[in-house]
């Protein structure tokens, strides 16, 4: 196994595809880690020019020794005096929100997904991609700024990692062994701006191992080409995540909680003046050339229909695999009194995907897929862990997305759309916390048991539980807005404007080439038909003329 670990949270997904009853040996968890080593450690990203003035290593400060990371992050808030406390209102750092329209209580510290169904009661394992230390439980001092992990952000060695923050059942520690040491002080006095492996240690590795989430955002866009996504190509604009998530105060611009799904602001630095970093914010409301038919339209396009739309084709393009569906209802099956995966997807890279593991179930992955489309008005709707639904209504929207045709605020987007069939509370109908990671009987990543995972995932948060689990299929969307593809590879107008089309669902809207009307096309035919006859007869006279002007 290689000695050095990519950028932390990386660490987190590679954990999270791994069963501790699977985790016999060191060389079975190195093959089961879905990510290239050498891509994220041996060649990180080039950094970026911040114009600093300053030369981290010369800081007194900085020279050591250090013990752990807080102690590297006292001597961060020595000079960054306001750091802390601007960054405690980051939603890196609460993992929580609410939205102000919906008034619902959002975050990772209160929803409920269709991956690894909840962060909550799982912190341990799930904190790994909390932007701070020694998350294991609800008595984390969110107020301790000495808690919160700079170089998380600003590492640009390659050689930082994080562990759980507290322990697993049986084998896991054996992902840490021979492991070298982290250098505190080479790391502190080698900080810079995030470069898109910081940003991607955890976000491309949501859910559980690369791509797993998003569908587009994977370890390819660290060093990806033009054909890939045009605004990072590493050898073109090379744009890091921060160059659109523009960064005020140390929060961040851009949360898929709340959406700017339409953008009138032009002219504004992106990201800055609104909920999300925008196209148009760069490439203003009109970016076609006005000196065509061709351009004029696509411009009025703009109004109703998103540029990622068009200019996203496919999503998982990076020869990535994005999982689509997930079926926690296998999950448990043992072998041999022991728990087993099945590698049963190659992807396009080559590297073996899990298509079964007994701590989670059944998985189908999919790459260079379509993406479904819907009206989006910037909102999303949650089923929370309070919702009250009808299972027999399923799939049940872990998030919906709003909006309608008639909704001016609302665009056609491209959506992820993730599947899962995952517990839930059968006398309450709603979703249910499970106790998945911990080093006790009840975690369900070591004893396999979902009645004593929920029943103790409920009563450590204080819910009510009616005791009685069943199996409900769940749908989640994920906005497409990475991945953006050279512009010869954007969309043909009759790839949507035809009866077959990619906007064959899309409802509340006429589109020529879709829904022109039967009789409409019936009597398109007739005319066609009736000039074809003309012509045949046409020619018919003409010959028969010749020939009796050639016998007369």
């Amino acid at each position: 196994m290689p000695s050095r670990l990519p950028p932390t949270g990386v660490l987190l997904l590679a954990l999270l595809w791994l069963s501790p009853a699977l985790a016999s040996t060191t060389a079975d968890l190195d093959v089961d880690m879905n990510y290239r080593l050498d891509t994220l450690v041996e060649q990180p990203t080039s950094g970026r020019p911040g114009h600093s003035t300053a030369d981290h290593s010369k800081f007194t400060q900085l020279q050591g020794p250090f013990a752990d990371g807080p102690a590297v992050t006292k001597a961060c808030l020595e000079c960054h005096t306001e750091a802390g406390h601007q960054f405690q209102q980051n939603i890196h750092w609460t993992w929580s929100t609410v939205n102000e329209k919906t008034g619902q209580q959002l975050g990772k510290r209160h929803l409920v997904n269709n991956f690894c169904t909840n962060a909550r009661g799982n912190e341990g394992m799930c904190a790994q991609c909390h932007a701070g230390y020694g998350w294991k439980d609800d008595n984390f001092d969110f107020t301790d700024q000495s808690k919160i992990d700079c170089v998380v952000c600003h590492d640009r060695t390659g050689t930082y990692y994080k562990t759980p923050t507290s322990g697993g059942n049986k084998a896991c520690s054996v992902m840490f062994e021979g492991k070298q040491p982290i250098q505190w002080e080479k790391v502190a006095q080698s900080v810079g701006l995030p470069g898109r492996e910081n940003c991607g240690g955890c976000h491309f590795y949501g859910g559980g191992g690369d791509g797993v989430k998003h569908g587009d955002l994977d370890s390819s866009l660290i060093h990806p080409d033009h054909a890939l996504d045009v605004h990072m190509d590493e050898k073109g604009l090379g744009f890091a995540c921060t160059e659109c998530h523009v960064t005020t105060e140390h929060v961040w611009a851009g949360s898929r909680y709340q959406m700017d799904a339409r953008d009138l602001l032009e002219g504004h630095k992106p990201g800055q003046a609104r909920d999300a970093a925008s196209c148009e914010s760069c490439h203003s409301t009109a970016p076609h050339a006005n000196n065509s038919i061709e351009g004029i339209k696509l411009n009025d396009h703009v109004k109703r229909v998103a540029c990622q739309t068009c200019h996203i084709p496919e999503y998982a393009r990076g020869g990535v695999a994005t999982k689509v569906d997930w079926d926690w209802r296998t999950a448990g099956r043992l072998r041999d009194g022991e728990g087993y995966k099945e590698k049963g997807y190659t992807q396009g890279n080559g590297e073996h995907r899990a298509t079964y593991k007994s701590i989670k179930g059944s998985f189908v992955y999919g790459e260079n897929l379509q993406p479904e489309y819907g009206w989006f008005n910037g909102e999303m709707l949650y089923t929370t862990i309070d919702t009250v639904f009808d299972p027999t209504q399923a799939p049940i929207a872990i998030n919906q997305y709003q909006g309608e045709a008639s909704d001016p605020e609302a665009r056609i987007w491209p959506f992820k759309p993730m599947h899962t069939v995952q517990p839930f509370d059968k006398g309450n109908n709603t979703l249910v916390y499970m106790h998945l990671w911990g080093d006790d009987a009840d975690a369900f990543w070591g004893n396999y048991n979902f009645e004593r995972a929920i029943a103790r995932g409920m009563s450590d948060a204080g819910l009510p539980y009616s005791g009685e689990h069943g199996f409900v299929e769940t749908v989640s969307y994920w906005p497409i807005t990475h991945m953006v593809a050279p512009s010869e590879q954007a969309l043909e107008c009759q790839e949507c404007h035809a009866k077959d089309g990619r906007l064959g669902a899309l409802p509340g809207v006429y589109l020529p080439g879709r829904d022109s009307p039967k009789w409409l096309d019936l009597f398109g035919l007739a005319l066609i038909a009736a000039t074809l006859l003309g012509v045949l007869g046409h020619a018919l006279i003409r010959l028969i003329a010749r020939n009796r002007r050639a016998h007369s």
